[in-house]
């Protein structure tokens, strides 16, 4: 009876959740009113032949014109027929093609003998986040339940503090961002711990070696690039940055190496909780050495995956230069070399903390020795 009831509320929990992301959906195609920049309906799409173009590095590519037809949503001319233009290429580098019942943010519209005409500004996508949010949630409340919830409520808080901390180094002018971000660190450790983990011994050790091991690496990757004098590191390649490229630089790598570095601290801390439940009489030096092995396993997996997140980014911009005939040093150096270092003093971090969370957690658990 029992099965039968879990099983049911299962089934209404998926139910409710369909309904949920309808509903959102649906919202979402249909939220014009929530914006000032006016919305148009594609409703008719022609385009031209494919006319072949060659730059100066003999470059192929095709572009197309488009005649578009559409219906604005929203604002003044809500309603209304529009006409506009557009162009794309066959690679697609910086453009384009737009279909049928597409919506798209248009500007510039003005009145012509034809009716409305203006330009597309960009694409409206907030139903595509709308749709990715729910489906993140809703597999999170399926495969974790409670933990699923709680690790949605820490996202969205830490989503808020992380907004707070951009507006504070916005008013300050710049002058502060070490600080800023250093305290914003600290601060998403402490809130996402709190609440996935609560306030118990796990909580503080995974914590506190969390924050030493993210401290210990930007320092080292700070005294390294005094020692070097910052050569071979490229902050011009920041691009649009309108405060001081190293300070933001740093503040980059302290919030990137803290998720791996917390991901590996609490895989660390919960194997040596379960191992003292398992057996409360294990020593400090077992648990130490447990925390050791364990550590030794997941550091090659993490430094992979903190490498491709840094340097994934720069894939599409370092096929462009090569393609424009730069040399695969000059394309390294203004696309992938902060990601490269970013991802040495990040991997120095993660190294560095598996004997520190195996010491926290061996101290917090074991006993001093073995009874014999």
């Amino acid at each position: 009876m029992f099965r039968l009831k879990k099983r049911t509320a299962r089934y209404w929990k998926i139910v409710i959740l369909l309904l949920m992301g309808c509903l959102l959906m649906t919202f979402a195609c249909h939220d014009q009113f929530l914006y000032h920049q006016p919305i148009a309906k594609i409703t008719k799409v022609t385009n031209s032949k494919p006319l072949t173009q060659v730059d100066e590095f003999q470059n192929k590519d095709q572009i197309t014109y488009q005649k578009i037809q559409g219906i604005v949503l929203n604002g003044h001319y809500c309603g209304k027929k529009i006409h506009l233009k557009n162009s794309f290429t066959k690679t697609h580098a910086t453009d384009q093609e737009f279909h049928k019942n597409r919506q798209v943010f248009v500007s510039q519209i003005v009145k012509s003998k034809n009716g409305l005409e203006g330009n597309i500004k960009n694409v409206k996508r907030d139903y595509v986040i709308v749709f990715l949010g729910w489906l993140v949630v809703t597999l999170l409340i399926l495969l974790m339940n409670k933990d699923g919830l709680k690790t949605i409520f820490s996202v969205i808080i830490n989503t808020f503090v992380f907004i707070f901390a951009i507006w504070i180094d916005q008013h300050v002018y710049g002058n502060a961002v070490i600080i800023v971000f250093s305290i914003l660190t600290i601060c998403f450790s402490a809130i996402s711990l709190l609440i996935i983990l609560g306030p118990n011994k796990k909580m503080l050790a995974t914590f506190f070696s969390t924050i030493i091991g993210t401290l210990f690496s930007v320092l080292l990757g700070i005294l390294i690039l005094k020692i070097t004098k910052n050569r071979g590191v490229f902050y011009e390649s920041m691009q649009y940055v309108t405060q001081i490229p190293q300070t933001l630089f740093l503040a980059e790598l302290m919030l990137g190496s803290l998720g791996a570095v917390m991901d590996e601290c609490s895989d660390i801390i919960a194997t040596l909780f379960e191992l003292h439940s398992l057996n409360p009489m294990i020593s400090r030096q077992q648990l130490f050495q447990a925390g050791k092995k364990v550590g030794n396993e997941i550091v090659g997996p993490l430094i992979n995956v903190l490498f491709l997140v840094f340097m994934t980014g720069t894939f599409a911009s370092s096929i462009l230069y090569l393609k424009n005939n730069n040399s695969w040093g000059y394309t390294f150096n203004m696309n992938m070399s902060l990601g490269m270092v970013q991802s040495l003093i990040s991997a120095i971090g993660i190294a560095s903390v598996v004997p520190i969370v195996s010491m926290f957690g061996a101290l917090l658990l074991g006993r001093k020795q073995v009874d014999e």
